[in-house]
């Protein structure tokens, strides 16, 4: 069974080796309002556990969460409960989900709450990464609110050991990797667009994850083209890729992005 055991890299400088695929959560905790081609229902504790022994088996360590992510993190707690060194959590902050509907906040204030309130539910003493969930005025998050200087200051009282920015422009990631440790970008077979802030990440040696890395599902090819081999060569040929976040609650599927992770890093056919 191929896994990725022997494939993780260093996420940025922050001395974490990370899986170069993680496991994204947000099916673990929320189905509203949610870009997926097919409907889906949160899987049960039983299933979520069987899913993350799964994950921890084929090799992966890295786990992404967050507050948005409706009951995702209040749930991975007890359910990594005597694991927390087999994973590397990301969570972020900036963004709440409450009764259905999406509202942000970047103040100081509301960055340690966040922080403090993810700690518990997690029943962790740090978070490995923490990004800022961005509203797209990522420029305006970065220069104007209070969230980075307190995601510092953060780190410096070893709550978290890095952070980032998830944001949706090039502007705002070259921004938010001049004093951050990651940033998180989409990049897929559909939309290239951010790839100067990989390049930036690998000549500076700053980690960059991929959210969307298979389109959220709707990436089409030719017919007899696996979409899954043709984004994973697209996103592990470049050197500033660390790893992509894939969110899927199908064992299946799991092995299978596993397996063609594993393939394409080897260079194996």
């Amino acid at each position: 069974m191929k896994t990725l055991h022997d494939l993780h890299r260093p996420l940025g400088a922050l001395g974490i080796n990370v899986s170069p695929l993680g496991l994204g959560t947000v099916k673990l905790g929320r189905d509203q309002g949610v870009k997926y081609p097919n409907g889906f229902t949160i899987p049960d504790d039983v299933e979520a556990q069987m899913l993350l022994k799964l994950a921890r088996d084929l090799g992966i360590n890295l786990i992404d969460t967050a507050p948005a992510y409706g009951r995702s993190e209040e749930r991975l707690g007890p359910l990594l409960r005597g694991q927390r060194k087999d994973w590397v959590i990301v969570s972020k902050v900036g963004e709440e989900f409450e009764a259905g509907q999406s509202r942000h906040d970047f103040s100081a204030a509301h960055t340690r709450l966040s922080v403090e309130r993810s700690l518990q539910r997690l029943e962790t003493d740090f978070i490995d990464l923490v990004l800022v969930h961005s509203d797209g005025n990522d420029l305006n998050v970065l220069n104007n609110c209070g969230v980075y200087q307190t995601l510092a200051a953060l780190k410096r009282e070893g709550k978290i050991r890095g952070f980032g920015f998830s944001g949706k422009t090039v502007e705002g990631g070259l921004l938010a990797l001049q004093d951050g440790d990651c940033a998180m970008v989409t990049y897929n077979l559909n939309e290239q667009g951010e790839k100067p802030v990989l390049d930036y990440a690998a000549a500076h040696g700053k980690g960059v994850l991929v959210k969307k890395a298979l389109a959220s599902g709707h990436v089409c090819l030719s017919p007899g083209v696996d979409p899954v081999r043709a984004s994973f060569e697209l996103l592990f040929d470049h050197p500033g890729v660390t790893g992509a976040i894939v969110g899927t609650i199908n064992p299946l599927h799991l092995a299978h992005n596993v397996a063609t992770a594993a393939a394409v890093i080897r260079r194996q056919p």
